[in-house]
């Protein structure tokens, strides 16, 4: 039987953290994205600045999860990162199925879960730098 789990944890990194990297450019890339989350923090009561903290959950993170350095901390902003977006525009759905019987959360709950097995895990050998 094989067994590789630095290939395996090399895998998650890039397929999680590369991901998440596609949101975070298209954020970076159309700046009414940015607005859109700042209404969403103004109708919590929080400051709009915080907006840009999605860039380092969206981008700063998932680079230095995809190369393997500090990847467990990265892991950490990306998790938190998720977890502000369920709260802030997901928690009417949190419950919710789809009708093809999946549930509406599935790709924000595979990022939160998966940058929370990164966390556990670290980067493994296959890293700039190894946790």
């Amino acid at each position: 039987m094989l067994h590789n789990d630095d290939l395996g944890k090399l895998i998650l990194r890039l397929a999680v953290a590369g991901l998440i990297l596609f949101h975070g450019t298209a954020k970076l890339m159309n700046p009414d994205s940015m607005n859109w989350i700042a209404s969403l923090l103004a109708r919590h009561d929080l400051p709009h600045f915080l907006a840009y903290g999605v860039l380092i959950g969206e981008v700063v993170a998932p680079v230095m999860v995809i190369v393997g350095w500090r990847a467990r901390i990265a892991a950490i902003f990306m998790a938190g990162n998720m977890l502000v977006a369920l709260f802030l525009a997901h928690t009417g759905e949190l419950l919710t199925l789809k009708d093809s019987g999946g549930w509406a959360l599935e790709l924000q709950g595979l990022f939160l879960f998966g940058a929370l097995a990164l966390i556990f895990l670290g980067s493994g050998r296959m890293a700039v730098r190894p946790d």
